[in-house]
C-alpha cells in the first residue's frame, strides 16, 4: 500500500482537494470543521486534531491529524474492531484539556451468517494526550459477557509529512520524499527528507508487540474472558531525531496534568451564581492555558487551533490584555518574547522594519524555504502600537519597573517605528501598504482581501490607515508618556503627552463621518474617508481617542439592529455594499472584536452596552458546545434558534476563550491599580443571568485577595472574604 492511503479512506491531494484562491493565504473551506465538534488537544508546539472517536480520518479541508512545528506528522490513524469502526458511546475531553477519552463498543459482527460478537459486549477506552512532541494513547478493551470472545483489533495510521499551509490548500509543485517501515517486532518509523534538507521522523511504538505489525497497521489478537481487561499503549514521537526517546505513559500523563495546574494556580479563580456561565469561563480559562507556550522569554498564548498555532504578535498582545487582571505574568512573556523579535532591520520579503513588532512566526518547511513569507513575518500595522499599549497597561497592573526598564530601548523602538516608517508619508497617521506580492493585502486585524472598502464596494487602494490603528497609537503614546515618567525622562513624557493630543485633533478631523454618525472605515492613499460603518470604529472608544460627544453617537450605531445581530455586533453593518453575513470579516461576528468593544465603552460609561453585548455573546455560546469560535455569522438573531455557526472558524482561539474575562471586567468596570494598592469598581453592574460572583487569588503585587459581589436591586455590593497585606478596595457609583 503506498505510503498515505488507506483502504477505508484515500488522502486527497491537498492540490486537488482546495484548488486556487484569489488570495495567496485564504483559508479553503470545502468542509466545515462543525459537522462534527473535534476533539483538539495541545501541548507547546504540539497539536492534535481527533474526530469523536478519537480517529484521523483525513477528508478534503479537514485539518485534522498531529501537527509539530507547522508539520503534519500523523496524517490518517483509525481503530477498527474485525474491520468495522467501534460505536461510539461518549467522547470528552477532560476540563484542563490534558486529556481525550473516547468510549467505543463493538458492533454486531457477523461471521458466516451468525452474529459472532453481539453489539455492545466488548467496552473499548481510548485515552490519549499530548506532552513533550509525542502523542499517547492507552487501548483498553473489556469483555461484559459471561464467555470468552476472540477478535482482532487493527490500527491503520500513515504519516504524509504536509506543511500546514499545504493542508490549508496551498499546492507545491515539489515535495521531499518519505517513507515508512517497521523497524523491529513493537515499532514503525516514518522519515521525510525534506526540501530544506531537514529529516523529520515519525516514531510509533507499541507495547505490548502487536500480533502483525507492518508500515500501516497494527494488529493486536485478543482472546477475552469472561469479564477480561486487557491494554496496550502506543507511543507516536517526532521531532527532527531518528532516535526519539521520552517518559513511559504514565509518567507522561501525570507531567502533562501537573503542568497544567501549576500554571493555572498563578491565575486567580472566578466563580457565580450561573453554572452555565462557569462552564464557559472554565473552558475559556482551559483553553487559554492549553493554548500558552512555555518560550524562552515566557509564557505566550499561540492564537488558535488549527491554523494559527503559532505566535502571532497581535493576538499574542489581546490575549495578554484579555487575561492582564487574572494572571498578568502571560502579559510579560508576550513582552518579552516580542521584544526579543523586533525587528531591527530592513527586509522587504518579511516586511521587517527597524522596531516593526512582529506577525507571526513559522517553523514549517515552506517557510525555511521562503514558499511562504512567514518565517518571521512583519506585515502587521498594529501590532507594534499595540505592543507599547500592553507594556503600559502592563505596568499599571503590576508596577513591574524592572521589567519596564528593560522594556524601555524596545518601547523606543516601537515609538520610532511608529513615526517614521510607520508614517512613511508624514501626515501623522500611521498606515500600511502591501510591500511583497507574497504577503497579506490588509494588515488590520480584519486581513481579508475585500475587508476594507468605500461606501459604494469599492477596495480602498494605495496606502491605507485604519480608524483603530490611529486610536492605539493614541493610547500607545499616552501609556509611553506615564512610562516614561516613571524612568525619569520627563522631557520626553511632556513630548509624547503632545503627541498624543495632536494625534486627538487630526484624527476627528480626518476621521469623523457626520453622515454616518461614525468614525470612518479608513483613509485610503489618496487620504479620501471610508464612510462605511464598521465594527472598527468601536477600536476608537477602547484607545480612548474619541471625543466623549462622539463616543455616544459610535456607541449608539452600533448598537442599532442594522449593526448588532443580537449575539454580537456585526463587524460590518448590514445595510454595506459589502455586507455578508456568512463572510469572515464583512459582516460576521468576532467574540474578541466585540470584547474591546464592549471595553471600549466601559471606559465612557456605556455600561448598558457592554451588558447588552455580554448576554448576547453569553446566549450565543451556551449553543455553541461552551466554547466561544474565532467568529460565527452575523445572521440576526432569531426565536428559538441558535447563531449560525462560521465553518472553518477556528476553535478553540485564544483572543476568543479570552472574551469572556474582558466582558466580565468591563462589566465591573474593575481597574487593579499597583501604584496606589487599589482594586476600583467604576459603576459595577451584572449582566442578568449573574446575580453574584466571587474572584479569589486575585493578586496585586505580592498580596492577595478575595472578593464577593452581589447584586442588589440595580446595584453591586462588593464585600471582601480575605486579604493579604493592605490592598484597598473603591467602589464608585
Amino acid at each position: 500500500m503506498a505510503m498515505g492511503q488507506s483502504p477505508m479512506n484515500k488522502l486527497p491531494d491537498p492540490a486537488l482537494a482546495h484548488g486556487d484562491a484569489s488570495a495567496p493565504f485564504y483559508i479553503a473551506a470545502t468542509a466545515s470543521f462543525q459537522e462534527a465538534w473535534p476533539r483538539t488537544l495541545k501541548h507547546g508546539d504540539t497539536f492534535a486534531m481527533f474526530d469523536q472517536h478519537g480517529d484521523i480520518l483525513n477528508a478534503a479541508g479537514n485539518p485534522a491529524g498531529i501537527f509539530h512545528e507547522d508539520t503534519r506528522y500523523l496524517s490518517g490513524s483509525y481503530l477498527l474492531i474485525e474491520g468495522h469502526r467501534p460505536l461510539l458511546l461518549s467522547s470528552t475531553v477532560q476540563d484542563d484539556n490534558a486529556v481525550l477519552t473516547v468510549d467505543l463498543a463493538n458492533p454486531d459482527i457477523t461471521r458466516g451468517d451468525e452474529v459472532a460478537l453481539s453489539r455492545e459486549t466488548l467496552h473499548l477506552v481510548r485515552t490519549k494526550f499530548l506532552w513533550n512532541g509525542g502523542c499517547y494513547e492507552r487501548i483498553a478493551v473489556q469483555n461484559f459477557d459471561s464467555r470468552t470472545h476472540q477478535t482482532r483489533l487493527l490500527l491503520w495510521f500513515a504519516a504524509d509529512f504536509a506543511d500546514l499551509f499545504e493542508v490549508r490548500g496551498i499546492h507545491r509543485p515539489r515535495r521531499g520524499a518519505c517513507h515508512g517501515e517497521r523497524i523491529g517486532a513493537d515499532k514503525v518509523m516514518f522519515h521525510y527528507k525534506g526540501l530544506d534538507g531537514v529529516d523529520r521522523y515519525t516514531h510509533l511504538q507499541f507495547a505490548p508487540a502487536p500480533s502483525l505489525l507492518d508500515q500501516h497497521h497494527a494488529a493486536f489478537d485478543l482472546s477475552l474472558g469472561a469479564g477480561e481487561r486487557w491494554s496496550a499503549v502506543a507511543t507516536i514521537r517526532f521531532g527532527t531525531s531518528a532516535r526519539i526517546g521520552g517518559p513511559k505513559f504514565v509518567p507522561a500523563l501525570r507531567a502533562a496534568h501537573k503542568e497544567l495546574r501549576e500554571r493555572a494556580s498563578r491565575a486567580a479563580a472566578v466563580s457565580t451564581s450561573n453554572n452555565l456561565f462557569n462552564a464557559v469561563l472554565c473552558r475559556s480559562v482551559s483553553d487559554l492555558y492549553m493554548l500558552i507556550t512555555e518560550t524562552p522569554q515566557g509564557l505566550y498564548p499561540y492564537a488558535g487551533i488549527p491554523w494559527f498555532s503559532t505566535a502571532f504578535g497581535r493576538d499574542g498582545i489581546i490575549t495578554a490584555l484579555q487575561m492582564l487582571w487574572l494572571d498578568p505574568d502571560v502579559a510579560l512573556g508576550v513582552l518579552r518574547f516580542l521584544a526579543m523579535h523586533q525587528a531591527t532591520a530592513y527586509d522587504e520579503v518579511s516586511e521587517a522594519e527597524p522596531g516593526k513588532i512582529l506577525h507571526e512566526i513559522r517553523h514549517g518547511e515552506m517557510a525555511q524555504l521562503g514558499e511562504v513569507p512567514f518565517k518571521h513575518y512583519y506585515g502587521s500595522v498594529d501590532s507594534t502600537p499595540l505592543f507599547v499599549l500592553l507594556a503600559g497597561e502592563y505596568f499599571a497592573r503590576t508596577g513591574d519597573r524592572e521589567a519596564i526598564a528593560a522594556l524601555w530601548p524596545n518601547i523606543e523602538a516601537a515609538l520610532g517605528w511608529i513615526d517614521t516608517c510607520g508614517d512613511f508619508d508624514g501626515d501623522g497617521f500611521v498606515e500600511y501598504r502591501q510591500k511583497t506580492a507574497q504577503g497579506l493585502n490588509n494588515q488590520g486585524w480584519k486581513d481579508s482581501k475585500d475587508s476594507i472598502m468605500h461606501a459604494d464596494g469599492r477596495l480602498a487602494e494605495g496606502a491605507i490607515a485604519l480608524v483603530e490603528v490611529q486610536a492605539y497609537v493614541f493610547a500607545a503614546k499616552r501609556h509611553a508618556a506615564n512610562l516614561a515618567r516613571v524612568l525619569g525622562h520627563q522631557e520626553r513624557a511632556e513630548a509624547l503627552d503632545a503627541e498624543a493630543e495632536a494625534l486627538r485633533k487630526r484624527f476627528e478631523q480626518a476621521f469623523w463621518c457626520e453622515d454616518i454618525g461614525t468614525y470612518a472605515l479608513a483613509l485610503d492613499g489618496d487620504k479620501q474617508p471610508c464612510r462605511v460603518k464598521s465594527s472598527n470604529a468601536g477600536h476608537a472608544l477602547f484607545g480612548g481617542i474619541a471625543l466623549a460627544s462622539r463616543a455616544r453617537r459610535v456607541a449608539t450605531a452600533l448598537m442599532r439592529r442594522d449593526a448588532f445581530s443580537g449575539w454580537g455586533i456585526r463587524t460590518l453593518n448590514a445595510a454595506e455594499k459589502r455586507y455578508n453575513p456568512m463572510s469572515y470579516h464583512n459582516g460576521s461576528v468576532w467574540p474578541h472584536d466585540n470584547a474591546l468593544i464592549a471595553a471600549g465603552f466601559g471606559r465612557y460609561g456605556f455600561k448598558e452596552d457592554v451588558l447588552k453585548v455580554f448576554s448576547g455573546l453569553f446566549d450565543a455560546v451556551r449553543t455553541m458546545d461552551m466554547r466561544l469560535p474565532e467568529l460565527f455569522c452575523g445572521f440576526p438573531r432569531r426565536a428559538g434558534s441558535g447563531p449560525t455557526l462560521y465553518p472553518v472558524a477556528c476553535t478553540p482561539q485564544a483572543w476568543a476563550s479570552g472574551t469572556p474575562l474582558m466582558l466580565l471586567e468591563a462589566s465591573l468596570g474593575m481597574t487593579l491599580d499597583q501604584a496606589h494598592n487599589e482594586i476600583r469598581f467604576n459603576r459595577p453592574l451584572l449582566p442578568a443571568f449573574i446575580d453574584d460572583i466571587q474572584i479569589r487569588n486575585l493578586r496585586l503585587g505580592d498580596n492577595t485577595i478575595d472578593l464577593l459581589l452581589q447584586r442588589h436591586g440595580r446595584d453591586v455590593v462588593v464585600d471582601i472574604l480575605n486579604r493579604t497585606g493592605d490592598i484597598r478596595v473603591v467602589t464608585i457609583s
